[in-house]
């Protein structure tokens, strides 16, 4: 058995050493060729939703719309330049493109790993897409539903005092760094499920650094949030301190196939 993380890792390289291998160009030129195909992806997937900005539009707002009308029924969002609301479609057409084409560059992401997977290992391109497009949909969907109102109404009961105008721009720039930050966050599972499948973490090492995954924690709350509240950080905070506790779990599921497969590669 390794006695630390730097031998794990150096043995999990032992170990893929028999792995069909590419050279750095062959690499670089992987990683281009996954690129372009999630960027040709978005196209088809923007225009998608810029058929439904207006609609998609409605649906984003809504947050912002019900916290405004408690002060001010008839209050909408502001524009300050005539291209304010066109900057808008294609802001919110281009990151619910994102969304809608997501199994597809995940897809992506997946065929640029796996030359370096086992045969077996292979096999998970199954559960790989379900889980990681669940996790990302569902994360964006948290900072949508729970977040972001939370964080809409701390800040606008705060300033209830003074008349409201907020603009589509700040406000479309605060939902997106919620949304697309928190579906990244959520997928912390699968990355960690992947470092333990290659031997790179192990779940007692997740365990004896519990403390201070907490502390990131927080410190990743607190530049998300876009609210100062200690309440609003917490609320980010939680369930990626439950994410880690389930990446124990993950990481436990993973790293003994890992460890069989080191040792029957082994000569």
């Amino acid at each position: 058995m390794p006695d630390s993380l730097a031998d794990r890792a150096r043995d999990a390289v032992a170990s893929r050493a028999e792995l069909p291998g590419m050279t750095l160009l062959e690499h670089l030129e992987e990683l281009r060729r996954r690129i372009m195909w999630s960027a040709v992806s978005l196209v088809p997937a923007f225009l998608v939703v810029w058929h439904f900005h207006e609609q998609v539009f409605e649906f984003m707002q809504r947050p912002i719309i019900h916290v405004l009308h408690k002060n001010d029924p008839t209050a909408k969002l502001v524009v300050t330049s005539p291209t304010d609301a066109f900057n808008l479609y294609l802001k919110i057409s281009l990151v619910g493109g994102l969304f809608l084409a997501s199994p597809f560059i995940l897809y992506q992401a997946w065929l640029f790993i796996s030359p370096g997977l086992y045969r077996k290992e292979k096999g998970y391109v199954v559960p790989f897409m379900v889980a990681t497009v669940s996790l990302f949909l569902s994360g964006g969907y948290f900072g949508y539903r729970i977040v972001f109102p939370y964080a809409m109404d701390f800040l606008i009961s705060f300033g209830s005092q003074f008349q409201q105008m907020i603009t589509v721009g700040e406000y479309t720039n605060l939902l997106m760094t919620v949304i697309l930050g928190l579906g990244l966050i959520f997928e912390e599972p699968i990355i960690i499920f992947f470092l333990a499948l290659m031997g790179m973490v192990s779940p007692g090492f997740l365990w004896r650094n519990v403390r201070y995954a907490i502390l990131i924690s927080f410190i990743i709350a607190a530049v998300i949030t876009p609210t100062p509240d200690i309440m609003s950080m917490c609320i980010i905070a939680a369930p990626m301190i439950v994410l880690y506790g389930l990446s124990i779990g993950v990481a436990a599921l993973a790293y003994p196939s890992q460890r069989k497969s080191t040792e029957e590669n082994q000569p």
